[in-house]
């Protein structure tokens, strides 16, 4: 007599068989659906980069190819002929020759994911605590899930800003984005002064070593010396020397040369310089200290102006209280460094360090006469 299955058992087995087809397949949130989402999120944000690596190179009036598309995406090239296919279907670029550009339709795309970027990489320099070498790589993620609505929401509260932290001019709404006339810090002279106002931030590692340098949009250079292996510059009574490498990523604008003693004379002694019982005027606060922090301190009353008193330190040295607007407000020594202020009371400031502004203003001003000089001789020979 054949023996017949426990009815239990099968029922149990056919519970989660049926649970497991449910798992794979619910129409909302199964496994398998979202593994079609998931893919089809991959081949958007893939689809949306291309888009937006055609546009920048767009603006630059560099033409895009099939292996320069294949080498800034990281991917093959078969993988690259294969984007390009799909989106040349979709009517997003269209051939020119041995290069690709953009349709009006995926021009359109672009500069909306473009938009969202860098407003996302503002919204995370002026609201959170992240870092500036995580800003770029965070922005790259959020660009893809941010709605219309939602850019635009964030650029209303962000009070609809033109340049992200980087220097770069943001897309408007209405998909315009400004060109501004830059060029790289290497094509500079001894004796040029200029004013950074874009630091690229790809790649990645030489991006933190130009923040790590403390340079920032804004700041203004006078370049003392241009060799194969290094610039020299000087901005606001500090030294700087890059590699030609690093100094191709800095990209500046030139403003006149009557501005020169501006541009090198410090801003002023470092609060954290005084001594307790020491008055001083703040003067300005450093564009490197971390914006959301920098906005923290404003809001406390930390501004160009205002009196400040270094009243006492902690007993491990640090924190220490200032008497700013009436109010002890606690800082620690990387704060109080990017703090600048002017002392009131008596005591003077370090010598080492007026002696050292003085070579700087003297050496970029003996630069400036020098290359005046020059010039003046090339017009006698002319």
């Amino acid at each position: 007599m054949t023996n017949m299955p426990n009815p239990l058992i099968a029922l149990s087995v056919g519970i989660l068989f049926l649970a497991a087809l449910a798992i794979i397949f619910w129409p909302d949130g199964g496994l398998y659906i979202r593994w079609q989402q998931a893919r089809r999120m991959s081949a958007r944000v893939l689809r949306e980069d291309a888009l937006k690596y055609l546009y920048t190179n767009e603006l630059e009036g560099r033409p895009v190819t099939l292996p320069s598309l294949a080498g800034e995406m990281g991917i093959s090239l078969n993988q690259a002929a294969k984007l390009l296919e799909e989106m040349t279907r979709l009517g997003l670029v269209e051939p020119h020759d041995d290069a690709y550009a953009l349709t009006d339709t995926g021009r359109e795309v672009a500069v909306q994911v473009l938009r969202a970027h860098r407003l996302w990489e503002r919204f995370l320099s002026e609201r959170t605590g992240y870092s500036e070498e995580e800003w770029h790589a965070r922005a790259d993620q959020a660009e893809h899930l941010l709605q219309p609505d939602e850019v635009e929401a964030l650029a209303e509260s962000l009070g609809n800003p033109r340049f992200d932290p980087h220097g770069d001019p943001i897309p408007t709404a209405k998909g315009e984005t400004p060109r501004i006339p830059t060029q790289p810090l290497t094509q500079l002279h001894p004796g040029d002064l200029a004013r950074i106002v874009h630091l690229e931030d790809q790649p990645e590692m030489v991006y933190a070593q130009l923040v790590a340098e403390g340079l920032h949009p804004g700041m203004e250079v006078l370049v003392i010396e241009k060799t194969s292996q290094r610039v020299r510059f000087l901005s606001r009574g500090d030294e700087h020397v890059l590699a030609p490498v690093l100094a191709a990523n800095v990209f500046v604008v030139p403003i006149p040369k009557e501005q020169a003693e501006t541009a090198i004379k410090p801003l002023g002694d470092p609060l954290s310089s005084l001594k307790p019982g020491e008055e001083a005027e703040i003067v300005a606060v450093s564009r490197t200290m971390h914006p959301a922090e920098r906005h923290r301190l404003l809001d406390l009353g930390v501004l160009p102006g205002a009196k400040v008193r270094a009243e006492f330190s902690s007993p491990l040295g640090e924190p220490v209280a200032y008497f700013i607007r009436d109010t002890l407000i606690a800082l620690r020594d990387d704060q109080a460094d990017k703090i600048f202020v002017r002392r009131l009371s008596s005591r003077s400031g370090n010598g080492k360090g007026k002696a050292e502004m003085a070579l700087a203003e003297g050496v970029g001003n003996q630069v400036i006469r020098d290359r005046s000089a020059a010039a003046r001789g090339r017009r006698r020979v002319g």
